[in-house]
């Protein structure tokens, strides 16, 4: 009878590969992006998005009344979006915030649920994040 030892087991890994305070930096990042971009858009009068922010989660409020509401979720390392089509969730992948089951990136889905949303097309991009 011969023995085979067992592999090591990996070291503990997030499931986003990042640290915890590079995730809370990322993703709060990305709700001011958002942030940004709709008080750009009041400003210019593209659109009259009401935001309400608490911590992680920020809140989008619609003409007409709909919402889409972006939170962080630290244990989990994702930020999750809740839009009248339902709800996504995020994690950083490939440089980039990918929904965990199709892969689509954050800002591009973001745009397209908000536009669907607010009526018109409205554009969000991760070039406008804060450092």
């Amino acid at each position: 009878m011969h023995h085979t030892t067992a592999p090591t087991p990996p070291a503990p890994t997030t499931p986003s590969g990042l640290t915890d305070a590079e995730y809370t930096r990322r993703a709060h990042a990305a709700l001011a992006t958002v942030e940004a971009t709709t008080d750009r858009w009041l400003d210019d009068d593209v659109i009259d998005i009401d935001t309400h922010r608490t911590g992680g989660l920020l809140e989008l409020s619609f003409p007409g009344g709909s919402k889409i509401i972006l939170n962080t979720q630290p244990p989990l390392q994702e930020v999750w979006m809740a839009a009248r089509a339902g709800g996504f969730h995020y994690r950083w992948m490939e440089g980039a915030w990918r929904d965990t089951r199709s892969g689509d990136e954050f800002f591009a889905a973001l745009s397209a649920q908000a536009s669907a949303q607010g009526g018109q097309a409205l554009v969000f991009t991760s070039g406008d994040t804060p450092v």
